[in-house]
């Protein structure tokens, strides 16, 4: 249970609203507003479907540019890349989730947040470019004393741009964020290919990255439609102290997320990082896509929705259960077609990738079960227990990567895979302890989910063993038939999983009426 671009709590405490005069940031509506739902729907599909544009983006980049550069060239980049999420945690230090995550938001409040996010973003742009030996003397790799200075420019850009997004997510305004990110994941693409085609390999994947960050830093503020004022007096601490305590949690988090590239840098260099790199990335980018506007659209709701605990707990539910029957259902298709969705993606010198995108993406399986708890955690101000929480699954996830390591970089993988598998059920009780949860709801719908998955995946498995001659195109075509025939079977035959089911079309049928115009 991490926080979206990291590689990745009981106690309610208000968040002090302005204590002095002026104007307050639009706020999406009262709590139980009957509007709240129908924006909610509209919001999920249209982020949802946002972020589906820049998934198809994100996918195009891996397939284009794994054909232009060398497994080399990416695990270059990954060697800097983890350290600079270090960084980028720093440099949010939780003040977007602060921002989005308080009830009331004064203009001075929101003003400061931009100059204090940009003044971390700048201090740590300098510390990066002047340590830029050190990073490279720690992997004896001295070309990467430029790519790491160019990357520290993502720090100042990526500091200004966190509260113009934090805003636009706290008015619900999901058509310009979606908008600003499919245009910057493109736009970042085009020149990424440029490069590539002009023989600079690991430099176009440098200029992918800030040219995304600079695109992304001004259409999110022609978006917001605001510009910073000077820093003012302004009650600050219980959005510092929001920030800090998740901040600590997403550093603890994103250390145990990446000691899997770390451990494989170091001991096992650039080229098997860059296959682990693109496996990790062609299942983690587009899963991440479609995981980050469920936070994006529950936390806003869920914070307006503490004076009504029985439509709380309900929101909740019924996420676990969208989730469920679309992210899980597609993490099983990735596990019983990981070696065609490799060669259509990736191409044939990638073909190593196979066995760790199928771990992966079990991996991803019960992180996105877990997944829920987050909401829970940030919607009800819960964050000192997210960091003792975090830090017990870091322990485990970091435990099960360094023995897997010993078997070199599949072992990095199972290990990568058993640590969530193992953290999930401990993450329900750890929550109930100091939330009330539906947990026996929420427990059983994960195994109905579970076994669903398990029963189209074996069914799957089965058809491409027995039709392995095909071409890989035809293969994974199979396998959706395959999986969209078992669910079809299944709802048939089990009840729970036919109202599951019947749940989670009705709410995405609300969500399309909600999102039509009118």
């Amino acid at each position: 249970m991490t926080a979206e671009g990291t590689r990745a709590v009981p106690g309610d405490m208000e968040v002090p609203g302005p204590a002095v005069p002026g104007p307050e940031v639009p706020s999406p509506g009262a709590p139980g507003s009957p509007g709240l739902g129908r924006r909610a729907a509209r919001g999920a599909v249209v982020t949802v479907g946002g972020q589906l544009a820049r998934m198809c983006v994100q996918l195009a980049s891996v397939v284009v540019l794994a054909r232009l550069l060398a497994p080399e060239d990416y695990g270059l980049l990954a060697m800097v890349v983890v350290i600079v999420g270090v960084g980028e945690i720093l440099r949010d230090f939780g003040l977007s989730s602060a921002a989005v995550q308080a009830k009331e938001l004064s203009t001075r409040q929101r003003d400061n947040l931009l100059w204090l996010n940009g003044a971390i973003g700048l201090v740590l742009q300098v510390t990066l470019f002047l340590g830029a030996g050190v990073v490279a003397t720690v992997y004896d790799r001295p070309e990467l004393v430029g790519v790491a200075q160019a990357l520290s420019v993502s720090f100042l850009l990526n500091g200004l741009a966190t509260q113009y997004r934090a805003d636009l997510v706290r008015r619900l305004a999901f058509v310009r964020l979606a908008v600003v990110d499919v245009v910057a994941s493109a736009v970042a693409l085009l020149a990424a290919v440029a490069v590539a085609l002009a023989g600079g390999g690991y430099w176009a994947l440098v200029t992918q990255t800030l040219t995304q960050a600079g695109v992304l830093l001004l259409g999110l503020a022609l978006a917001a439609r605001w510009l910073p004022g000077l820093p003012r007096r302004a009650p600050m601490r219980g959005l510092l102290t929001f920030g800090w305590r998740l901040a600590g949690t997403q550093l603890i988090g994103y250390a145990s997320n990446n000691i899997d590239n770390l451990i494989i840098g170091l001991r096992f260099g650039a080229g098997p990082l860059g296959l682990y790199n693109r496996g990790f990335h062609l299942l983690m980018t587009p899963l991440t896509q479609l995981r980050a506007p469920s936070t994006t659209v529950a936390l806003p709701v869920l914070s307006r929705l503490q004076d009504e605990p029985q439509r709380y707990l309900e929101f909740v539910r019924r996420g676990q259960l969208a989730l469920g029957y679309t992210l899980v259902v597609g993490l099983g298709v990735v596990v019983a077609a990981a070696e065609p969705i490799t060669a259509i993606f990736l191409g044939p010198r990638w073909t190593e990738v196979t066995p760790i995108l199928r771990l992966l993406a079990t991996a991803g399986i019960f992180q996105t079960l877990a997944y829920v708890g987050y909401w829970i955690y940030l919607s009800k101000n819960l964050t000192a227990d997210l960091l003792r929480y975090t830090l017990l699954t870091s322990a485990i996830k970091v435990t099960c990567i360094a023995v897997g390591s010993l078997w070199g970089v599949l072992g990095v993988a199972v290990g990568f895979a058993v640590a969530p598998a193992l953290a999930w059920p401990l993450s329900l009780w750890w929550l109930s302890r100091r939330a009330r949860i539906p947990t026996g709801s929420l427990f059983t719908g994960a195994l109905r989910i579970l076994a669903g998955v398990g029963v189209a995946v074996v069914a799957a498995v089965a058809v491409d063993l027995a039709l392995a001659d095909l071409p890989a195109v035809a293969r994974l075509g199979l396998t959706l038939a395959v999986t969209a025939a078992t669910y079809g079977v299944l709802a048939l035959a089990v009840r729970p999983i036919r109202a599951d089911l019947a749940g989670v079309l009705a709410l995405g049928r609300l969500g399309l009426r909600r999102a039509a115009p009118s």
